[in-house]
Order: structure tokens, then C-alpha cells, then sequence
């Protein structure tokens, strides 16, 4: 018998996904908005061997953590303790960065959302509008 905490935050997370544009999955322009006036949480969730040059959290994107996929777990001390602050998950093709965002759901959090777009693409706007 599955947990019953378990399956009820997973039924909520579907019934939230299914009212989210694109079932949760945003933009840069929607990411940024998130970072930078709702104080989401961006977790790049990419394998080390899929990143080239720096993550999001060397970049210096505000509330950034790299938090690889193959040992999320060992990074649990950076979720928010409020589980409704906006979450972001990040990687370059958004398979990973969907696993953590159920992963998250299934936690209770009930603001999480993948970008739907490469995490380098953020940081790369992050750099042009910080002048880096």
C-alpha cells in the first residue's frame, strides 16, 4: 500500500499541474519573473558530466543551487522550509529538471516548475543583464 501522505501529494501535484500553462513547464522571461519578484528558488539539476563551464549557482543567480540529479537527495538542506515559495528546476534538455519537479510535488511543494529551456540559456541572460 503506497504512503498515504505520498499519494495524496502526488494527486495534488497533478491536479496543480494540470492548471499550470504547459503543465508547469516555463519560459526564461516567466523564470526571471519568478526569481526576481517572487523570490523562486532556481535548482540546476544537471549530471556533472553535463555541465560545461559554470552552473547556475557559480553564475550568481539569485537563490541558485546546483543540486546534481544523480545526488539530489544529498542536497535536501537547500529546499525551503516554506513549501510554497516558488521553485524552479533547471537542466538542459528538461528531462531531469521534470523528474525533480515531481520528486518535489511528491514532497508537498506546491510551487515548482521546470524551465522548459537549456539552464545555460538562463545563464547567459543572467550575464547580460549583470554585465558580466
Amino acid at each position: 500500500m503506497a504512503d498515504k501522505t505520498l499519494l495524496k501529494n502526488i494527486k495534488a501535484a497533478i491536479a496543480a499541474d494540470t492548471n499550470k500553462p504547459e503543465l508547469g513547464n516555463i519560459d526564461l522571461h516567466t523564470t526571471r519573473e519568478l526569481i526576481m519578484d517572487a523570490g523562486a528558488v532556481l535548482l540546476d539539476v544537471r549530471p556533472p558530466a553535463k555541465v560545461s563551464g559554470e552552473n547556475a549557482q557559480e553564475a550568481g543567480i539569485r537563490n541558485a543551487y546546483y543540486t546534481p540529479f544523480p545526488r539530489f537527495t544529498d542536497y535536501m538542506e537547500v529546499l525551503p522550509e516554506d513549501k510554497t515559495t516558488p521553485i524552479v528546476t533547471a537542466c538542459m534538455k528538461n528531462f531531469f529538471a521534470n523528474r525533480v519537479m515531481g520528486y518535489l510535488e511528491a514532497m508537498g511543494y506546491q510551487n515548482v516548475y521546470a524551465l522548459a529551456v537549456p539552464v545555460t540559456d538562463l545563464i547567459e541572460v543572467h550575464h547580460a543583464h549583470t554585465d558580466k
